[in-house]
């Protein structure tokens, strides 16, 4: 298993420790204990630091996304694996530097966590909530591959 993906998988472990005793433990400390743990020696652990403290930082704004993204599904309704792979997804997606992450790496590694964590209809869950918010936002990374403004033309106009 690579080092990030296994990061990734460390900090899913920990979201989900942390979501389903409502926040109120410690989630320094429940990353550190997991990364000793499940990962004792990787190459990068300020990665997973980074992840994690960007997820922290910008929490509201993820989960608003992901009801905004899945109105058919209330975030409290959502399975807490799945609402936690959204969540990494998300902060990779939209708030990591996209030369670190680029984001069809990010929606890649969300949909591999879903395949191995979650239900059986989660990764084509999280696909599609990641891809309709990429495709929403577009490429932050590649300015020519946004989606192109459309300006709507009359009949037989070019």
């Amino acid at each position: 298993m690579a080092t990030r993906h296994l990061i990734r998988t460390v900090i899913l472990q920990t979201l989900y420790e942390w979501d389903f005793y409502g926040r109120k433990k410690d989630i320094a400390a429940i990353l550190e204990r997991n990364l000793g743990e499940f990962a004792p020696g990787i190459d990068e652990p300020e990665f997973a630091w980074k992840i994690l403290k960007g997820i922290a930082e910008h929490l509201k704004q993820i989960d608003n996304i992901i009801v905004k993204a899945a109105p058919e599904w209330p975030l409290d309704k959502i399975a807490v694996i799945d609402r936690n792979i959204l969540r990494i997804g998300l902060y990779e997606l939209l708030y990591a530097d996209p030369e670190e992450v680029p984001p069809k790496v990010a929606i890649n590694e969300a949909i591999e966590l879903a395949k191995n964590y979650g239900g059986p209809n989660a990764a084509r869950f999280v696909n599609g909530v990641l891809g309709a918010i990429y495709r929403e936002v577009g490429d932050r990374k590649s300015p020519e591959t946004k989606p192109a403004e459309h300006t709507p033309h009359g009949p037989g106009q070019a």
